[in-house]
Order: structure tokens, then C-alpha cells, then sequence
């Protein structure tokens, strides 16, 4: 089904955008020319309450630009014309009754309705049962002028022609159309062209942040469009950073007033919705929480999501569930609308510490503290596969700490264990590549991420440094000394050569090339 937009409406759209620039004058003359106004109020509340109030100076003021019945103009100014007589403000109820286009009509009209108006204003007293019909008082007819007035205007959001130009470029964005984070030349209709830069692992500090001297990040996210960095930390807030400057974003108005999206324990996991507008994250209680990174504002909130801390959380592709994993040995699915738990996946015998749906949603996989990584059918919750992926090790519990889709090919994943191996392996558990950093022991990986077009594994490890392999032939094409102690997490900017991590030294540190 396809969606026709109207000419007038696209017309009243830039009407619209012209008052509110202040460009009166083009205004009016679009106005004139189409011959299309905007019967828009700033709250028809407002309106309503001017009327029934007797307000009539703004009430003239909020018509004047409007496109209104002339009958119920008429009635509008022939109750303005008898106010002003009973309260004897007889040279503006002359002036209106005389000089104003609605009585002018009315004395064409209905002579002898205007001749009632002229008998009234010439008396020296005011007496409402000859003013009004009988059974009519003044507020009665205020309520009904009110009433039919409220039926011819319409109020309209702020800055509605942006509004709807950015939700299309989101959702051109959304599907595909765009690449996400590309500036857009809207007049010419073309997305900004911007040379793809080559994948290069990083090689210096860029930014540090610094968390207080008790507290640390435990996880951290760029978002998909590329504007934003979010962390979570051990004393529960949330903090939205430039990555550029390394400091708070102040044009985020709940920021720039220090009131800051919180939960009540440490956030040990979040992750953003597709379009960048939402953020979910989870904590160490058990509760889920979803914001709108715009506003700061907590959409939905699962108290109880788990019985155990939340160690990963993911959105689904249409934005109406939560895919999360928890120290209890699950992993759910949590409905935004219902705001109840939808499916459970129980087999795992200890934490399972990440989650993720297959490329086209029909799997969910999971790894744990057990060792295996499960694939799991996401519609019926039945278990259908069970691996470990540490070729040549023994059969020991060695515990999943990540498992990503590998961008190269979406039909395989990586997965970090406790080892000093790095695996690439498919849905059925065959391992496909493995990267190791050589070390016997001390130097077991934490976690791990990759680069937007997967030619980058970055891993972080025991000691305390970042492994930079290249996917193609396996070998290690650099590493850095990342902190000071232990390491946390590690996350890479979505278009740029940018990388995150962050450790127990209450740092998130920002490399690059």
C-alpha cells in the first residue's frame, strides 16, 4: 500500500516553518498566492480557556491569521461587541461593530440582528435579558463559541517539516538507503560522499576519560550511527560521551543538567537499538532498563529480569524485544510492549555471560562459564546444538566471554574463551580460523571485538595488553599496553579506526592509528 502526500500539505508545512523562522512576509505571500493558510494554534486548550475567560484581546490576535466559517466570525464578533458594551468600553465596540469585515457582512446579511447591536451600544445602561435570548447568559454563549471555534483549528508539534525530513533520513538509514552516520545533502537528495578509510589497527592514546577514584567502567558502546559513546559503570550511571574531546556531551539537555540515566547497582552490560534512538542496559541485580538516549528518559523497566546480575543484552532487529543473559544460567527474551519475559532458554550449567541472535534472527547463541557455546531455536527455545570451541585443549570448563558475528561472513562467529585463542567457527560449532597471541599463560583474552568490516580482531587480554590480529592471514599486527590493571571490555567506533577499551584503573581510553 503506498502513501499519497498532498500538495496543500506540503504547502502548510513550509507555512509552518516560515512563521516559525519569523519570515512573516514570505509568509503571506505564499498565503496569498496558494491561498492556503494554517489554522494552527499553539494549544487549542489555551484557545478554548481564552474564549470561555472572555480574553478576547489574544483571542483576536491567535484569529487573525486564520481561515475561518464567516458565520462563525460573525458570532464570534457580535459576542466581543456586546462584552464591550456591558463593560462600557463603548469606542471599541463602536470600532468593531462599525469598521471590522464580520459586522460589515452582518449589516448586509442580517439587518435587523445588526440593528440590535447599534440599539444596545446607543443606550446609557447594559441589560443582559435584552442582550442575549431568553434562556441565554453570556457564559453559555462564550461555551458555545468555544466549542465550534476549537472544531476549525488544528495544533501542530515544533519544527514539524524537520521533524518528518529527519525521521525519513533515519529511516532511509534503518533499511540500508544510507550508511549510517553519512552526512546528507537533502536539496540534492545524495548522501555526502566520504572515502572509506583502510582498516589499520590503532597505535597511540587518542583520549583518556577518567572515572573517580572508586569507581570504573564496566561497559562501553559506540553507537551504529557513529555520534555517540556510552558508558556503564560500577555506581550505576550512564554517561554519554564525545569521543572526540573526551568529555560528558552538554548538548544533551539532561546532561548538561546533571541529571544522568542511572540504575541502582553497577551496569554490566547495554547495547543500542539499530536507529540509535534507544539504549538497554542491564545491571548486577537482575533489572533491565530502556532509555531514549535523546531525552534521558527511562522507557520500560524490568525490575526483575533476572534473578542474577545481567551480563549481556541485545536488541532484536525490529526493536520489540530484548535478548539477555544472566549470571542465573539463562538467557530471555523480554517484550518491550508487554513488558514480560517471552521466551527462556535453560540448559547451560553455570554463568552464561553473552547472548546474540543469529544473522537472520531464527537462532539464538549463547555462551557460558561452562564452556559451550549453545545454539538455540529462537522460536521454540529448543537447544539445537551444543560445542566447544577449544580445538586441541583439554575437555575442561573454559569459560565464553564473547561471541560476535563476524562481519566478513554473518554465518560465522567469533568467540573468545579463557585461553590465549581467538576462534571463528560456524552455526554447527566447526572451527573455521583461530588466532592466537603465542603466550603459555598470563595472557588469557577478556574479550573481544572487531572492526566495522571484520579484516581487524581487537582483543584484550590478562595482561593487560591489546592484541591487534589481522583476519586475513592470522598474524598479530601489533599490540599495545592498554592499563594500568586488570582489563574490562573493548569496543570499535562503527565507520572509523577507533577504538575503546576500559579495566579496573578507571579508565576508558579511547587509540587509534
Amino acid at each position: 500500500m503506498s502513501l499519497e502526500v498532498e500538495s496543500v500539505d506540503i504547502v502548510r508545512l513550509i507555512l509552518q516553518y516560515l512563521k516559525e523562522a519569523n519570515l512573516n512576509q514570505t509568509a503571506a505571500t505564499l498565503s496569498e498566492e496558494t491561498g492556503i493558510v494554517l489554522n494552527t494554534v499553539d494549544s487549542v486548550e489555551s484557545f478554548v480557556s481564552d474564549i470561555t475567560n472572555g480574553h478576547w484581546d489574544s483571542v483576536l490576535q491567535v484569529i487573525t491569521p486564520l481561515k475561518l466559517p464567516i458565520r462563525k466570525l460573525v458570532d464570534l464578533y457580535e459576542q466581543i461587541v456586546i462584552e464591550m458594551i456591558e463593560l462600557r468600553e463603548l469606542g471599541a465596540a463602536r470600532s468593531l461593530l462599525r469598521q471590522t469585515e464580520p459586522m460589515v457582512l452582518l449589516k448586509d446579511a442580517e439587518p435587523d440582528r445588526y440593528l440590535h447591536l447599534e440599539n444596545l451600544l446607543a443606550r446609557n445602561y447594559f441589560e443582559a435579558r435584552e442582550a442575549y435570548p431568553e434562556g441565554i447568559t453570556r457564559d453559555k454563549r462564550r461555551a458555545a463559541l468555544a466549542k465550534a471555534l476549537s472544531t476549525e483549528v488544528n495544533v501542530v508539534p515544533p519544527a514539524r517539516l524537520l521533524a518528518l525530513i529527519g525521521q525519513s533520513l533515519r529511516w532511509q538509514q534503518y533499511v540500508g538507503l544510507l550508511p549510517p552516520g553519512t552526512a546528507f545533502d537533502v536539496f540534492r537528495g545524495k548522501a555526502a560522499t566520504r572515502e572509506d578509510e583502510d582498516e589499520a589497527p590503532p597505535t597511540r592514546l587518542s583520549k583518556a576519560i577518567k572515572f573517580g577514584s572508586k569507581n570504573h567502567c564496566e561497559c562501553a558502546a559506540f553507537s551504529p550511527d557513529g555520534q555517540y559513546l556510552v558508558s556503564g559503570a560500577a555506581d550505576g550511571f550512564i554517561e554519554v560521551w564525545n569521543f572526540l574531546t573526551g568529555k560528558v556531551r552538554k548538548d544533551l539537555k539532561y546532561q548538561a543538567d546533571d541529571a544522568f540515566m542511572m540504575m541502582d547497582s553497577a551496569v554490566l552490560c547495554l547495547c543500542f537499538s539499530r536507529d540509535s534512538e534507544m539504549l538497554a542496559t542491564g545491571n548486577k541485580d537482575g533489572a533491565v532498563q530502556v532509555w531514549k538516549l535523546s531525552s534521558g528518559k527511562c522507557l520500560r523497566r524490568f525490575q526483575a529480569a533476572h534473578s542474577k546480575g545481567v551480563t549481556s543484552i541485545r536488541f532484536s532487529k525490529d526493536n520489540t524485544s530484548l535478548l539477555t543473559s544472566s549470571f542465573d544460567h539463562t538467557a530471555r527474551i523480554l517484550g518491550l510492549k508487554s513488558a514480560k519475559m517471552l521466551k527462556e532458554f535453560v540448559g547451560h550449567t553455570s554463568f552464561v555471560n553473552t547472548a546474540m541472535y543469529s544473522h537472520d534472527g531464527a537462532h539464538v547463541v549463547t555462551g557460558a562459564s561452562d564452556g559451550t557455546v549453545k545454539v538455540w531455536n529462537a522460536r521454540s527455545t529448543e537447544c539445537t546444538g551444543t560445542f566447544r570451541p577449544n580445538v586441541g585443549q583439554s575437555s575442561a570448563e573454559i569459560t565464553i566471554h564473547t561471541l560476535l558475528l563476524w562481519p566478513r561472513n554473518v554465518e560465522q562467529m567469533i568467540v573468545s574463551n579463557q585461553s590465549n585463542t581467538l576462534y571463528i567457527i560456524n552455526m554447527k560449532g566447526q572451527v573455521v580460523k583461530s588466532f592466537t597471541n603465542g603466550k603459555a599463560e598470563g595472557a588469557d583474552f577478556v574479550s573481544v571485538s572487531s572492526s566495522p568490516r571484520g579484516d581487524w580482531l581487537y582483543a584484550i587480554a590478562d595482561d593487560k595488553q591489546l592484541y591487534c590480529f589481522n583476519a586475513t592471514d592470522g598474524t598479530i599486527g601489533g599490540t599495545l599496553y592498554v592499563h594500568e590493571k586488570d582489563v574490562i571490555g573493548v569496543a570499535h567506533h562503527p565507520h572509523q579506526n577507533l577504538v575503546a577499551t576500559y579495566g579496573v584503573d578507571g579508565m576508558l581510553k579511547l587509540w587509534k592509528p
